[in-house]
């Protein structure tokens, strides 16, 4: 290596690419990941930026933040949606991936990238030289965690997330689901297992009575309101869950040309359609009671699971008071934390943040200024959210109109609204992927003109371009597209 590598320290979402963007930039980057050696209870592939929870990487729309922050990040080169975007399945308006897919792509992209060297064993400790960006996710390990803690003066919270059970399709009894999307929209990608009164009152009272698993002594349940199991809706009231997850809104049954009572959605999890999630059936019950409560919705009473739901601890950082709008702390300007554990909530948000702290150690590393996304931007708003210290009771937040600059005028349509506001965002964006795209042109020129006139390296650079034994994202590495 030409020059010491900046550290990135797990290969989720937000690791993977701030690890793409660094090597973007023409910087060498030494990624860190404990898979497959050592997994958390949650994790079960050994590939990068597994998807842990659902497959939907939620809405592919404009008039949606969500939407919003996906095409940012296409036209900034961001290797998880070039990935995402290869590995979609049928969602209507979401975008869905085959998980194995997606996961599968970014791993290869990393792992052949020339300026990339991955290895493979757990951090227990911040390195004490250099660059470096923690995103190990809701998941930090114990000693890690600790560690930090004592960097940051014992600022952590967490919360409990819970992801969602996933059954097969041959189990599913379709002579009592049907096929449709909410709306129409997109092409019947969902199917429904509609409700009648009574048996949804049924179904709520064993949510409620089912068991759940017992947590440890030192732990506190604390529930994020945007990932809120399905059995925590039930507590709240009889009729929450049927304005959240069971909303039958939109969804026309067949079998009575009417809405149901409520109405339980599942999407394909996988290309080969043999995999369904139940959406928004977050949940930590235990995997018993999961098959037996689970297994009253019409249409999954014979359902074989796949994966059940699971529980585990998220941790992150009361990032207003240590992080700036870069994601670097602000008592150590060689230290970036990017992912869910800065307090940004989604899979997107979690690339988006890699996203802005790879590029702006890079860009530390280079002299070059700071990369800092204005507010009307959805990656501006939720690097500002996150930052603001003036946020008292600090929760995770995933990107949404509600944080980013308002719109002058009154608007009758709330869509047009917000399709306006996405339209503001791609044109204030566009300087900054300009920029972004200069930069790593000059960073690849300077490369290869290093490379041609070091002769120990002519041989190796033939191999590693060899058009015959490469991945289209090493191909690309400077500009995916």
């Amino acid at each position: 290596m030409r020059e010491t590598p900046i550290t990135v320290i797990g290969a989720g979402l937000a690791g993977s690419e701030a690890a793409w963007q660094i090597a973007r930039l023409g910087i060498p980057v030494r990624l860190m990941e404990m898979k497959p050696t050592d997994k958390t209870p949650a994790h079960q592939m050994d590939a990068f930026c597994e998807l842990v929870c659902s497959n939907s990487l939620r809405s592919n729309q404009l008039e949606n933040a969500s939407g919003l922050l996906k095409e940012e990040l296409r036209r900034l080169g961001s290797l998880v949606m070039t990935a995402a975007d290869k590995a979609a399945v049928p969602a209507g308006g979401a975008l869905a991936v085959d998980r194995h897919a997606f996961s599968g792509a970014v791993t290869e992209a990393l792992k052949r990238h020339p300026l990339i060297a991955v290895e493979e064993r757990q951090v227990r400790e911040i390195p004490a030289k250099g660059t470096t960006i923690i995103a190990t996710g809701p998941l930090t390990t114990d000693t890690l965690s600790a560690a930090i803690a004592e960097k940051v003066g014992g600022n952590g919270l967490y919360f409990f997330d819970a992801a969602a059970p996933i059954v097969r399709f041959e189990s599913i009894d379709l002579s009592k689901a049907f096929r449709a999307s909410r709306y129409g929209k997109g092409s019947d990608d969902y199917i429904n297992c509609p409700m009648d009164r009574e048996t949804y009152l049924s179904f709520q009272q064993e949510l409620m009575r089912a068991e759940t698993v017992v947590l440890k002594d030192f732990e506190e349940n604390r529930i994020f309101e945007g990932c809120m199991p399905i059995e925590s809706m039930a507590r709240r009231g009889v009729d929450t869950m049927r304005f959240g997850p069971l909303k039958p809104v939109g969804l026309i049954d067949p079998a009575t040309g009417k809405e149901a009572y409520a109405t339980i959605q599942l999407r394909q999890d996988d290309a080969a359609a043999s995999l369904y999630n139940l959406v928004g059936f977050q949940t930590h019950l235990k995997w018993g009671e999961q098959q037996r409560v689970f297994r009253m919705i019409p249409g999954l009473e014979h359902a074989e699971f796949e994966r059940f739901g699971v529980m585990h601890r998220n941790t992150y950082l009361h990032a207003p008071k240590l992080l700036t709008d870069t994601y670097c702390l602000r008592l150590d300007e060689n230290l970036f934390f990017a992912g869910q554990m800065t307090g940004v909530e989604g899979y997107i948000e979690s690339a988006g943040s890699g996203w802005v702290a790879g590029v702006n150690a890079a860009l530390r590393r280079l002299g070059e200024a700071p990369l800092v996304f204005p507010g009307t931007t959805a990656l501006g708003a939720l690097a500002r959210y996150v930052s603001n210290p003036t946020h008292v009771k600090f929760q995770p937040m995933n990107a949404n109109f509600g944080i980013m600059d308002s719109l002058d005028g009154r608007f009758k349509d709330k869509r047009i609204k917000n399709g306006l506001i996405s339209e503001r965002s791609l044109i204030d964006l566009a300087p900054f992927a300009e920029r972004m795209n200069v930069l790593s042109q000059m960073q690849a020129k300077k490369l290869d003109e290093a490379d041609r006139t070091d002769e120990s390296n002519t041989t190796e650079k033939a191999d590693r371009t060899d058009e015959s034994d490469i991945s289209p994202f090493q191909r690309y590495y400077a500009s995916p597209s």
